[in-house]
């Protein structure tokens, strides 16, 4: 039988809780090594198909984070203007206040890592990729919701959406070529009320039992 540490009901408020949260300040009151602490855990248990493990993680706090976020500001400014002034003023300000911020939880997927277990798994190499994806959103919920539940608020964001921007994050993070961007998780502490849960579907529209 598996050992019971918490109920499922505590589970599942736990995981209730997380919640976007934009309105960061530029500190933390959980120390960096708890932080650490708590990615190593996510690391050591979260699941992947084949025990595969395709999740490279990046912990970046303080002055480091704010340069982060200028690599991304300065990449992408000249893009967005050429979209619109518009577009950049929206994403500007987005921008900036996540700068604002104390930190940030990049998620990277080993390239290799993927080919390789095609290679072994040849069976199921056309689902690799996407088998991929679903260890990093695991591991994704499970950090954000840990941080959460340690006070802070986190907000998860995609900037490699615009291609040069991973590439710049790359080099900024001294990741290997072959590792992709998947999310960027910022965060600090909390500067004003946490989120409501907005309103979701039906249950008669998303579940459906089969007996």
């Amino acid at each position: 039988m598996t050992p019971k540490i918490i109920s499922t009901d505590q589970w599942l408020v736990a995981a209730k809780l997380r919640r976007s949260v934009y309105n960061l300040t530029g500190t933390s009151s959980v120390s960096d090594s708890r932080i650490e602490n708590i990615l190593q855990q996510v690391l050591s248990f979260a699941p992947s198909s084949y025990n595969t493990q395709p999740v490279r993680l990046n912990l970046i706090t303080g002055e480091k984070h704010k340069q982060f976020w200028d690599t991304i500001i300065k990449t992408a400014e000249p893009i967005l203007k050429d979209v619109g002034e518009g577009i950049w003023h929206t994403m500007g300000a987005l921008m900036e206040s996540q700068k604002a911020a104390y930190g940030s939880v990049v998620f990277w997927e080993r390239g290799d890592t993927i080919r390789e277990a095609s290679e072994t798994h040849k069976s199921a190499a056309h689902m690799i990729p996407q088998l991929g994806d679903h260890a990093n959103g695991m591991a994704q919920i499970l950090a954000w919701t840990a941080l959460e539940l340690e006070g802070l608020g986190a907000s998860l964001q995609h900037m490699q959406a615009i291609p040069v921007v991973e590439t710049a994050l790359r080099e900024f993070c001294g990741m290997p070529d072959d590792c992709s961007l998947k999310a960027h998780l910022t965060f600090g502490d909390i500067a004003g009320d946490h989120p409501i849960m907005p309103d979701k579907l039906p249950f008669s529209e998303t579940l459906k039992i089969i007996k």
